[in-house]
């Protein structure tokens, strides 16, 4: 008979069976343990004999037994059904629960496991409700039992409801956590090929010969587990190149920990780098893992290296040597597997002379030194840089800006750079705000870049050498706004193409060059 089954409240006994089966049902991630678990224990409490809990497969629309009590494993694996055979088919179909005073007679019972080809069926009662999750039938839990002769099975078909319900909550939370975790996992995979596409050699920008012999010895020491001093002045791009040590290393998966050590308090060097034990000094309240213990099987980047003090000098040593450490206040020794980077725009070799470096830290650390060259040192990747930084920030503040334009482009290679990239980026990032065209010109360019030909770099011009340089320029842009194009590079000025081409020959340019 199939009905929808009201439920009151269970009996003391139901209760204390449902708390057990609750505690069940939670005590483990693994849902195999938890329902079987819940079979056990409706066989002892309710004298069920045999028992299965079938899930349907929503892209097959098969429904098999998941988990079964009485059964052996090749009467579980005989237990498959579609929607609407057999009577688990029809209540996961229906979605309403059926019970069955007796077995015998039933067409709908098709006893496929053959679990009770043996047995006498006028003496079996058979349950079965279905697992919902909110509207969603998405299994059912069927037992049964000796016939006793009662006339209504409402109790049980009342407290198996309930049960399916909790197998239900517990098969959404599974479904849930899994499903987060497969995204959680893409999600990772996603992030470590963006880092290894960020951090890539080809995102150093540089076509120099000074660039290319840094980039030979960067993927010569990447794979290996040397230690690494990067020199060079601030803006070089110094963490750029520690990242693309450690991303294209063989610690990649690993932790990469950057620490700048100009930042840090002379008396907080120790603990920030070793970490420390609670009430090692005033303020620490607990205890504290150092970058060292966070940086362990990865790679530790010290930038500012110089900036450490003699004693905190000494400490740093002992851990590069030995590859263990004590935090702070602490008693015991702790091994750890570090890969260290470290970055100055100090002159180490001098600071050693003059008594405020390490000579045994130095040597420690001067493994294998790559030299940044600076921006002035690298005229020829001035250009290309500034491409970059101008795709880049176009992009980033939506922006049709095209190119850089030829008085801009003249402006940025004779400015010396002090700055280095980070000025050359700053620089570019400031005229992409400022621009309202598709060419940055050199007025969008900061004041320092704009009166450089004005500070010794150029001779004053007179007027007519000024006109002229200016109309060159007009000319030169219009051909590379047309691609080389006369006829379209005379209508962008708005002039005849016989006026057009008597400048380009008055002036000596060749159109073939931009196209």
């Amino acid at each position: 008979m199939e009905q929808d089954i009201p439920i009151p409240k269970p009996k003391p006994d139901e209760i204390e069976c449902l708390y057990e089966i609750t505690k069940a049902i939670h005590a483990s991630l693994d849902l195999r343990q938890s329902l079987y678990k819940v079979l056990d224990l409706l066989s002892d409490r309710l004298g069920m004999k045999r028992g299965s809990i079938t899930l349907l497969n929503k892209d097959t629309g098969e429904i098999h037994i998941e988990v079964a009590h009485g059964m052996s494993p090749m009467e579980q694996n005989r237990g498959r059904y579609k929607l609407g055979e057999g009577i688990t088919g029809r209540v996961i179909e229906s979605g309403r629960p059926l019970a069955l005073q007796r077995l015998a007679g039933d067409p709908f019972f098709l006893d496929r496991t053959r679990a009770r080809s043996k047995l006498d069926k006028s003496k079996i009662a058979f349950l079965c409700v279905p697992i919902k999750e909110g509207q969603r039938v998405i299994g059912a839990l069927s037992v049964d039992r000796v016939a006793d002769g009662r006339d209504s099975l409402d109790d049980e078909l009342r407290l198996l409801s309930i049960i399916s319900t909790l197998i239900a909550e517990k098969v959404a939370l599974l479904e849930r956590i899994h499903r987060e975790t497969d995204e959680l996992r893409e999600e990772n995979v996603r992030l470590k090929r963006e880092l290894n596409k960020k951090y890539s050699f080809s995102n150093i920008i540089g076509n120099s010969r000074k660039m290319q012999e840094v980039f030979h010895l960067i993927t010569q020491v990447a794979k290996s587990n040397a230690n690494v001093l990067l020199l060079g002045e601030s803006g070089t791009g110094k963490e750029l190149v520690a990242n693309a040590i450690h991303y294209n290393s063989l610690r990649a998966e690993k932790p990469l920990i950057k620490v700048n050590c100009a930042a840090l308090p002379a008396n907080l060097v120790e603990a920030e780098l070793f970490g420390h034990e609670k009430g090692a000094f005033t303020g620490a309240n607990r205890q504290k893992m150092g970058k060292f213990e966070l940086a362990n099987g990865g790679t530790i980047f010290l930038d500012e290296i110089g900036s450490l003090a003699l004693e905190s000098q000494g400490k740093l040593l002992r851990v590069l040597q030995e590859r263990e450490l004590e935090r702070l206040g602490g008693t015991q020794t702790m091994k750890v597997n570090v890969r260290l980077i470290a970055a100055t725009n100090q002159d180490l070799a001098r600071t050693v002379e003059e008594g405020t470096f390490r000579e045994d830290l130095f040597y420690r650390l001067n493994v294998y030194p790559i030299y940044l060259p600076a921006l002035r040192e690298r005229e020829a990747d001035v250009l290309l840089l500034a491409d970059y930084f101008l795709e880049r920030y176009a992009k980033e503040y939506k922006k049709d800006i095209k190119r850089i334009s030829t008085p801009a482009i003249d402006a940025l290679i004779q400015y010396h750079w002090p700055g280095n990239v980070r000025e050359l980026e700053n620089c570019i990032e400031r005229a992409v705000l400022l621009c309202d065209d598709q060419v940055i010109h050199s007025y969008h360019l900061p004041p320092t870049l704009q009166t450089a030909k004005d500070t010794g770099t150029q001779q004053a011009q007179s007027f007519e050498e000024a006109v002229e340089r200016f109309e060159r320029e007009i000319l030169i842009d219009a051909l590379k706004s047309t691609r080389g194009n006369m006829r379209k590079a005379a209508q962008v000025l708005k002039t005849t193409e016989r006026i057009f081409g008597y400048k380009v020959r008055k002036y000596q340019i060749d159109p073939r060059r931009y196209r």
